[in-house]
Parts: structure tokens; sequence; C-alpha cells
């Protein structure tokens, strides 16, 4: 037996606002207008991958992957709440999240990591937890608890998942400008060619 996902109330309105801008001389300007006032917010958007997740699943199994998600919930979760941070969703080994500012995304990124090195003390390799974070600031459109869609959340999402190695967060100039130089933080420039974006 399968079930079918139903459209929150949120994504329904947001469709329809879209369907209405795709119609022949629809006001693309007031729809984009009111899409952006009922769904715009500003957000910085972390976006976590674990270095190696795919290899490890091609040599050691789906029930390897099964205890890998699993890990990363128990261990992440409990720190991402404790800075206030929201889970929007998971694909597979990686985590979209939003927080209301970046230092506090910044804050939690770094908690991550380093409870990422004690948890891999003592470890084998193949059950090493390895982060990798990317981190963007600026206005995505939220539809309701299960998406976000935006600059931000595709600037994170190539940072953390394409770019970011094993302990690296990279972020975007705007989490640059918006956290400053606090004490203990180290920014190096970038080399891969990703518009905007610093690496801690």
């Amino acid at each position: 037996m399968s079930t079918r996902a139903h459209p929150t109330a949120a994504e329904e309105e947001l469709w329809a606002l879209i369907d209405e801008r795709t119609k022949p001389g629809a006001d693309v300007t007031r729809i984009d207008a009111r899409i952006w006032e009922r769904f715009g917010q500003t957000r910085a958007v972390v976006f976590t991958d674990l270095t190696g997740f795919s290899r490890m699943v091609a040599e050691f199994g789906i029930i390897h992957f099964l205890q890998e998600i699993h890990e990363q919930r128990r261990i992440f979760l409990p720190i991402v709440a404790a800075h206030d941070g929201t889970l929007v969703k998971e694909e597979a080994d990686s985590m979209l999240l939003l927080f209301e500012r970046p230092p506090r995304a910044l804050e939690c990124a770094i908690a991550m990591n380093r409870r990422s090195l004690e948890v891999n003390r003592g470890r084998a390799p193949e059950d090493e937890v390895l982060l990798c974070v990317g981190i963007g600031y600026g206005r995505v459109l939220r539809v309701g608890d299960r998406d976000v869609f935006g600059q931000e959340v595709n600037a994170s999402s190539k940072l953390g998942e394409d770019i970011a190695k094993a302990g690296e967060i990279l972020v975007t100039d705007a989490v640059r400008v918006d956290v400053g130089d606090p004490p203990g933080i180290r920014y190096e420039p970038l080399t891969v060619p990703v518009a905007g974006s610093a690496k801690k």
C-alpha cells in the first residue's frame, strides 16, 4: 500500500500564485510582490553534508547508510536545537537548516564540527562522521515547514555539498559581513570561484 503526500496550505497558496503568474497578461510584478510578502524571510541557511558518504554506502551497503543517517540525527540535531536552529529537511546525508541570524548559524556549525571530532575519536574510518558545512544569508522563500527556496539555499548547498572538505565551514560574503571578525574566527578566501563566498 502506498500513500500520497498532500501539499500543505502554504504550498497550495504558493503554487496557486505561480499558476496565476503563468497566465497571459499576468501582472508578474504584482504577483511576485505578493509571493515575497507572503513567504519572504531573511535567514541564515546552513547546508551540511557528510564526507565520503556515497563511497561508504557503495562499500558497506544500505544498512550502513541507515546507521549514518541515525548517527547524524543523534549527534547533530540536539546541537541545532540548542542554537535555535530549525531543520527544514533531510536529503540522504545532507541537512538543510535555518537560523534567524548568521552568528548563531556559525556558532552551531562550529559546535557540530567539534562534536564530530569528539565522536570520531577511536572510531574505525568507516564509522567516522565527517561534516562539511556551507552557510548563506539573505532573502529566501519559506514555504511552511517543509521547504525553502532562494539564492542563499543554492549557495549554501554548493559550498557545503560540493566544495567544503571534512571539518570546513564555508560561508558567503553576506555571512562574513554580518558576523564580522569575532575572536577565534579566521577567514580565508576560496580558491574555487563561487560568487560571494569566503572560507572560515
